[in-house]
C-alpha cells in the first residue's frame, strides 16, 4: 500500500478538536493499514514528528432502506499523538 493511500480523509468533530491543544489529531485511514504505516504517512505528509498511533475500528450500524435494514461499511480511525513542538497547520482555525 502506497503511503498516500493509507489517510483516507481527518475527521473534524467537536471531541476530536477538543484534543489538538495535546498535540493529538484524528484520521480515517484504510483498513488494511497498520500503526507503521500510517506513523510515516502522516510524518510524509505533514511534515512532522509522531511519537504515538492508537488505532480503532469504528463497527458498522444498522440503518434503514424503505422496508430492509442493512449494516454500514466498518471503518478505521487513528488518532496521532505528535511530540511536543509539533502541530499540523491543516486543523488550525477549525
Amino acid at each position: 500500500m502506497h503511503l498516500y493511500e493509507v489517510l483516507r480523509r481527518p475527521l473534524i468533530t467537536e471531541k476530536n478538536t477538543s484534543l489538538q491543544p495535546q498535540g493529538k489529531y484524528a484520521f480515517e485511514v484504510a483498513r488494511e493499514a497498520n500503526k507503521y504505516q500510517v506513523k510515516q504517512a502522516v510524518e510524509k505528509a505533514f511534515k512532522v514528528r509522531v511519537s504515538a498511533v492508537n488505532v480503532m475500528t469504528v463497527p458498522g450500524k444498522e440503518r434503514r432502506v424503505g422496508r430492509r435494514v442493512v449494516m454500514t461499511q466498518s471503518w478505521k480511525k487513528v488518532i496521532v499523538t505528535l511530540k511536543p513542538g509539533d502541530k499540523i497547520e491543516f486543523f488550525e482555525g477549525v
